[in-house]
């Protein structure tokens, strides 16, 4: 079995244009059309049995209606084995009501993006929803670091993980694209061995540029084989998530790169799905 804990769905009304715009401002060729039928179809060409779908919330104004359309699929979307999450925005004002809510639901987890929402993860509103999701025992994950398309600033630098971590302790932290994109040492020296997940989206290269669009300063940041499996072990692996943020990164390119890597079968079962499962609980 295989479970992508990180993926992102458009509204396929929208998705190919949504594409286009966050293609264009990261300078990464997208691996699908952004809508679920994409998704399934990745999923299903590269040997996936279930993908985490994440919503970014960019605005308070979004998080009710996009969190309701994601509750009304919810089945629909599982028929294809795409377990969504739900999102919240740090300016939303009921952020306790939307939680229960989503809780009531069936929905596992939040997604929290302190770049596209301009927040730093140690801001208070950011803290107000951790600290709100873990006591309805939800998964919380999070974009850290750098975002390739946002580079101007770090809004969840580890100094900021740590933060969270000391107040709050949220029980299922779990932080994307390995703890802290792009600043992997960091990560290595601070955040190994704390009590939180680490999914691996985004981070084993290559990166497939966008068709005519000159390249950022991130656009070559990924990370070698050798620190993933140092992090990985140094932090636990019964930590580590497989995950791959599709669109942004082909599934299938994604599970056999992951596979070539010298792990054990004990590791890579607990890798691909394992650990997915021991975390999503009956939520799969």
């Amino acid at each position: 079995m295989i479970i992508d804990f990180h993926t992102h769905t458009f509204p396929a009304s929208i998705s190919e244009k949504v594409m286009k715009k966050l293609g264009q401002a990261s300078a990464v060729q997208p691996a699908t059309d952004g809508s679920a039928a994409g998704l399934a179809a990745s999923m299903k060409n590269a040997g996936v049995d279930y993908s985490v779908n994440l919503p970014v919330m960019t605005s308070p104004e979004q998080v009710s209606s996009v969190n309701d359309k994601l509750i009304s699929q919810k089945e629909e979307l599982m028929a294809e084995g795409i377990i969504t999450f739900g999102g919240l925005h740090p300016d939303f004002e009921n952020y306790k009501e939307e939680l229960r809510k989503l809780k009531q639901e069936g929905i596992a987890g939040i997604k929290l993006h302190p770049a596209y929402q301009g927040v730093d993860l140690n801001d208070i509103r950011m803290k107000r929803i951790i600290s709100a999701a873990s006591e309805l025992d939800l998964i919380v994950l999070i974009h850290a670091g750098v975002d390739i398309g946002i580079y101007d600033r770090n809004y969840s630098p580890v100094s900021q993980v740590l933060e969270i971590l000391d107040e709050i302790r949220p029980p299922k932290f779990v932080l994307a694209h390995m703890g802290s994109w792009a600043c992997w040492d960091d990560v290595e020296k601070y955040v190994t061995g704390a009590p939180l997940w680490m999914d691996s989206a985004f981070t084993i290269g290559p990166i497939t540029p966008y068709p005519g669009v000159a390249p950022g300063p991130y656009s070559q940041c990924t990370m070698d084989d050798d620190q993933f499996l140092r992090i990985a072990r140094k932090h636990g692996m019964s930590r580590i998530l497989f995950a791959t943020d599709c669109p942004w990164q082909d599934q299938k390119r994604y599970v056999a790169r992951f596979n070539e890597l010298p792990m054990t079968p004990e590791e890579k079962e607990m890798f691909f799905h394992g650990n997915a499962q021991h975390l999503l609980g009956p939520y799969h």
